[in-house]
């Protein structure tokens, strides 16, 4: 390849695609190619798509249009879950070149190579086809790697197009995995975060699993802390729980989906707990690390909910000792099988229970941030000027700043929470602490 080509890449959607698109960029960079950023003029494209995100289509046509009047003559590939999803569709959009599947998406250098600028080529094979577990992890963040430890998932919830876009549950072994680890913590990082369509469920098939996963990474040198992003609260076992409140990197922060507080709703979203289990992981979590910080997926307005369905869920949600919220409208999917339910939530009704179950994450977020006051944690300070401030987490998730220094990118520190600035996050003067550690 030419080595004055370039490549841009934009990114929709979660953890999972961001580690995928530092893969992708990695094999353009072999091939010869230097990254550059979205708003520049580039030679290829490439736009790593999302099947959770409202108005897919409309967002992809819109990036397509942003690249394309960056550079008129450019290569645009699209690839990711709507790719896979709706080909055709993105097909037809123009200026696209070429649309790539989940199996796929890995190979798109040499796709480039072959591919003409006349009509958009589709490559997108059966989701069933899709068996092959491809190993990511991010790069860009001096501070912090996502690591894909699992892909695709077997639950088929009511509401999720997931399945259909990434194939059945898989992974890699513990031995490879871990070496995956090694490489990226290689790169300097202190921390890691392991993330994965449904990671509770790596080693399915298999005599491996997560909790005997996270004791491997646990061992690996070079690297401070690992973060669990997200886990199924009945694949979170007590073990699991009991492994983190006593490991010296894995940190107590943990993201457990709940989606409703009403067992009727669970049981119509096909979910494999109800209210009462979720309620156990919380208290186990909570009993042996108080300072825990829990965060819960919650979706309103799904076809069948009452008004005394939801109130179940904010009020279960109310009592319940859990950090913060992320709060997910409803919106129908096609080839889900709740579409086959005729009860319809009104659009406006959904925004209304949104609005009041994100005021009380952000109430909660606040108590929980109270909690922490006068407390000692370690900060992993990030590499952004924010006017002047430099901002990170606490191992516990707490979110800190203080006066930029540059000497402070990637440094793990202990500080004393103290005051909660107007932004409702803790800012520290780090100058007063004269016995400062640094690790």
């Amino acid at each position: 390849m030419n080595s004055t080509k370039t490549v841009a890449f934009y990114t929709l959607g979660c953890k999972l695609n961001f580690s995928e698109t530092s893969t992708i960029a990695r094999q353009f960079e072999k091939d010869g190619f230097t990254k550059t950023d979205f708003e520049k003029a580039a030679d290829v494209y490439v736009i790593n798509t999302c099947s959770v995100t409202d108005h897919a289509d409309t967002k992809c046509r819109n990036i397509v249009r942003q690249a394309l009047r960056n550079n008129p003559d450019a290569f645009v590939a699209v690839v990711g879950c709507y790719a896979q999803l709706k080909p055709e569709e993105i097909a037809e959009i123009p200026g696209v070149d070429i649309v790539l599947g989940a199996n796929e998406k890995f190979n798109l250098p040499q796709y480039i190579e072959t591919q003409k600028k006349e009509k958009a080529g589709i490559h997108a094979c059966e989701i069933k086809e899709v068996k092959d577990f491809i190993p990511s992890w991010s790069a860009g963040d001096r501070t912090r790697t996502f690591l894909k430890v699992q892909d695709g998932c077997d639950y088929f919830c009511a509401f999720c197009t997931i399945p259909l876009a990434r194939g059945f549950s898989r992974s890699e072994n513990i031995e490879k995995t871990v070496s995956y680890a090694r490489e990226a913590a290689a790169s300097g990082v202190k921390e890691i975060v392991l993330t994965g369509v449904n990671i509770g469920d790596f080693g399915n098939g298999t005599d491996e699993n997560f909790l005997k996963l996270i004791k491997e990474l646990d061992k690996i040198e070079g690297v401070e802390r690992f973060r669990i992003s997200s886990i199924e609260p009945n694949l979170l076992t007590d073990e699991i729980i009991e492994f983190v409140s006593v490991s010296q990197k894995f940190v107590p922060h943990f993201h457990v989906p709940l989606q409703s507080g009403s067992d009727k709703i669970l049981a119509s979203m096909r979910r494999r707990y109800e209210s009462k289990l979720y309620a156990e992981r919380v208290a186990k979590i909570k009993q042996l690390m108080p300072d825990a910080c829990i965060g819960a997926d919650v979706i309103v307005g799904f076809p069948g909910e009452t008004e005394e369905d939801f109130l179940q869920t904010y009020n279960f949600l109310n009592e319940l000792d859990v950090s913060y919220l992320h709060v997910f409208t409803y919106s129908e999917r096609d080839n889900t099988t709740a579409l086959r339910i005729k009860e319809i939530v009104p659009v406006e009704e959904r925004k209304r229970r949104n609005k009041m179950l994100t005021i009380l994450s952000e109430k909660k977020k606040r108590h929980f941030y109270e909690q922490q006051r006068d407390k000692e944690f370690t900060v992993l300070f990030e590499q952004e000027n924010n006017d002047g401030f430099i901002s990170g987490f606490t191992e516990n998730y707490v979110r800190v700043k203080a006066e930029f220094e540059e000497t402070l990118v990637n440094k793990l520190l202990k500080v004393k929470l103290q005051e909660i600035d107007g932004d409702g996050i803790y800012k520290t003067v780090l100058k007063q602490y004269e016995a400062i550690t640094v690790l």
